[in-house]
């Protein structure tokens, strides 16, 4: 059977499955909101009383308890801070209900559900190598400037890497930025982080939810080998008109949303955001920081423009609809380094239908993204890069109540343009268009204790025609009602290389090539079967509630990478292959241990482990492996009402390898043909000769400690100021980020950095 009958059988035979008939019940659903603003309460509990019915709301507020016999029954609805909600709800046989709960906030008392929603959570999911990060716990961090940022709380995360505070790129469990999948609302970011590593292009502020992935994942995703990041905006304000307007050292930024239709219950809604932010700190640095610049003239070099908008349409029986547009723009000049700049514009739309006749509930998303780069770096020819993706996706969902079934279909159109000189004058110009096709298809099961999500994945990659079939499996058993073992392994692929050189200090250039359709070459020098990047995931781990506040998370890892490709940038002759293979692998195990209370947050985490690469000729450690990496998070709150938060973070990690140098030689260029002085002259151009054994050196190791206080003061119930006074390397750390050897200089990391940012909320 070929690849296209074996996807069609697959698809009929999930849908027949999801089809059967059905008993005599009914099914209610709906959404639960807050109702001062409208947004959407997460892993909220809803039961109906008297019964052994219910479950906790998801990421959008929303919920289904399936197969209830026909009659009344009393819904309610709660949440830690809230005051709890009931409404009686009449089911009727083979009928959907929809019904929507909002909560007024003032109330302590769970009622009857004395638990954590999400501990209830844990033990109906896999969750492994899973972690979900809220708006709340990424300004629990202290923020440098004064405006938290998810890129910031990610390098607190067990199994993640950032290689600096410029040009610093995330590097999860062995995995390259581009093995990294990082989605805005459904669509492909390629480049999400500025060339100042404390900020990235998502707005904290109108962050819902994020899921990051960093390994084992199911079949949902797909097209990348190492972790997945999906990153989901909230809906404006539904309520009414509101903003926030703010200013630190680093930037001034803007907010407004609001309500074009107000939320009400039993009727539709339609709400607007629109979020703005520049960069200021090449300026500011110049007066402010004067002992973290190299160049009076230019101050600190990072120049960034974001823009994003949303509107939401929301209809009365749930349904909801969502069109977006951003335009993320970004600037790196220091004369004696590079001059990089990058654009990453789109729009798109996404939607969630919940039809009035049918359990299946119907997901999609259309849209486009467009990413432009170009570095300069001296006289050298520039580098340049586009990528250009469109999008089209389709996924269905069915829920029971101790049960999950989904499958779906993901088309995308991606161009590809690249122009690169390398150190031997040999240009690499690459102009592609291709597609990606996808379908998938998870179950997810839960029995009193054990949790099983087996999920299928197919990819065709179009240019080089290549399927890719990837079986994944995830489990869960719960051992008692505080701990739990789990374990995930699957099969990933992708087509698309990064140009970055691992060779390359400061990484400010991420450009990108979809599969190639030009030779490969093995270590042997023979061309490969295969032009697709591979890796298998096999992760285990044990979840243990210590105590109602104390959790901790232990899990180890394999990621096996049987077939990279890679640029070939030391290519010599034009009848040489553009591209080689490698293979490598990384092992490693993370720890964390996370206490939450109401006043505390604090989160520990410790991750040891080890990345090797193999080109054919050697084994050798990757630029990002670091072998033991430390994070200690604690906030605490000063005041009842959370308007008062004291946070400190601490990170400690070993040195990054790089090459030893061996030695140096001179480059003569003969302008005075015989008569040039060989022995005596002093030529401007001086090479690296690099030692035989690859990233055999280390770095010193890095640690820094950063604090941050936060204050709010109210001048009336919707107009409010806060003040976020912080410390970035309160010790004044001198980390190093790499040594130039020609100039024989080490350059550091940045230096102490107090600020002071205000935000006003009206």
């Amino acid at each position: 059977m070929n690849f296209k009958n074996t996807v069609i059988c697959f698809i009929f035979l999930f849908i027949a499955f999801v089809n059967v008939g059905f008993a005599q019940t009914g099914t209610l659903r709906g959404h639960v909101y807050d109702e001062k603003t409208g947004e959407p309460i997460l892993y909220g509990n809803v039961f109906l009383k008297d019964t052994n019915f219910g479950t906790t709301t998801n990421e959008d507020g929303f919920f289904t308890i399936s197969n209830l016999t026909a009659g009344d029954y009393t819904l309610v609805a709660s949440y830690i801070g809230y005051q709890d909600s009931s409404k009686v709800v009449t089911i009727r046989e083979n009928r959907i209900e929809y019904v929507n709960i909002l909560l007024s906030a003032g109330g302590v008392s769970l009622g009857v559900v004395d638990i954590s929603a999400k501990r209830e959570q844990a033990k109906t999911e896999v969750q492994i190598s899973k972690l979900q990060v809220s708006q709340k716990e990424i300004k629990a961090l202290p923020s440098t400037g004064g405006d938290a940022d998810i890129v910031q709380y990610l390098q607190v995360v067990p199994g993640v890497v950032s290689t600096g505070d410029q040009g610093g790129q995330l590097y999860i469990r062995g995995g390259s930025p581009i093995q990294n999948k990082i989605l805005l609302d459904g669509m492909t970011i390629y480049n999400p982080f500025h060339s100042i590593g404390f900020y990235s292009i998502f707005e904290t502020e109108i962050i819902k939810n994020v899921d990051v992935l960093t390994g084992g994942f199911n079949a949902y995703h797909g097209g990348r080998i190492s972790a997945v990041i999906d990153i989901k905006t909230r809906a404006g304000n539904k309520k009414k008109l509101s903003g926030q307007v703010s200013a630190s050292p680093f930037m001034v930024k803007g907010l407004i949303e609001g309500p074009i239709i107000k939320l009400s219950e039993g009727k539709g809604d339609i709400s607007f955001i629109l979020t703005a932010k520049q960069s200021i700190i090449s300026e500011t640095s110049k007066v402010i920081y004067p002992y973290a610049v190299a160049n009076d003239s230019i101050g600190l070099p990072f120049d960034f423009t974001d823009f994003y908008s949303k509107i939401s349409f929301g209809t009365k029986n749930g349904s909801r609809f969502n069109f977006f547009g951003f335009n993320f723009s970004d600037g790196y000049f220091d004369p004696n380094v590079a001059s990089v700049n990058w654009t990453n514009s789109g729009a798109g739309m996404n939607f969630t239908i919940l039809p009035s006749s049918s359990s299946l509930i119907v997901n999609g998303k259309v849209g486009y993204s467009d990413y432009n780069i170009k570095l300069q770096e001296g006289i050298e020819p520039p580098r340049l890069s586009t990528i250009r993706e469109y999008f089209l996706g389709l996924d269905f969902n069915y829920f029971g109540n101790n049960y999950e079934f989904d499958y779906g279909v993901e088309l995308k159109s991606i161009f590809t343009d690249f122009e690169f000189t390398n150190p031997f004058n040999i240009n690499l110009n690459q102009f592609q268009n291709t597609a990606e096709l996808g379908a998938y298809f998870l179950y997810r099961k839960a029995w009193d204790r054990l949790v099983i999500e087996p999920s299928l994945r197919f990819q065709y990659y179009a240019s080089i025609s290549e399927p890719s079939v990837e079986p994944r499996l995830g489990a869960k058993f719960n051992v008692t009602d505080f701990i739990r073992i789990k374990a995930a392994a699957g099969l990933y692929s992708q087509n698309l290389i990064s140009t970055s050189n691992e060779r390359d200090v400061v990484n400010l250039f991420n450009g990108f090539l979809s599969g190639p359709e030009s030779r490969i070459t093995s270590f042997d020098g023979t061309d490969t079967d295969s032009r697709l990047q591979y890796s298998r995931h096999l992760i285990a781990g044990v979840e243990f509630d210590i105590n109602r506040y104390l959790t901790m998370n232990l899990e180890g890892y394999i990621k096996d990478f049987p077939q990279l490709i890679v640029v070939n940038r030391n290519k010599i002759d034009k009848t040489e292959a553009d591209y080689v293979t490698e293979t490598g692998d990384a092992k490693g195990i993370d720890l964390s241990l996370k206490y939450e209370r109401s006043k505390w947050y604090a989160w520990a985490t410790y991750s040891i482990g080890r990345v090797n690469r193999f080109d054919g000729e050697q084994t050798y450690p990757t630029l990002f492996d670091r072998r033991h990496n430390s994070n200690v998070l604690v906030s605490y709150n000063l005041d009842k009402k959370g308007d008062f938060q004291v946070s400190g973070r601490w990170n400690f990690g070993s040195g990054f390898p790089f090459s030893l140098t061996q030695g140096f030689y001179e480059n003569v260029n003969f302008t005075e043909g015989v008569d040039t002085e060989i022995l005596t002259g002093n030529p401007d151009d001086v090479s690296i000769i690099y030692a035989d054994e690859r990233n055999s050196g280390r770095l010193p190791y890095y640690h820094r400690f950063d604090v941050s206080i936060q204050k709010k003061f109210y001048f009336s119930e919707y107009v409010n100021l806060e003040a976020v006074f912080s410390v970035t390397n309160v010790y004044d750390r001198e980390n190093i980020f790499y040594f130039d050897r020609v100039k024989y200089e080490r350059v550091n990391q940045l230096p102490i950095i107090p600020s002071l940012g205000l935000k006003l909320n009206f």
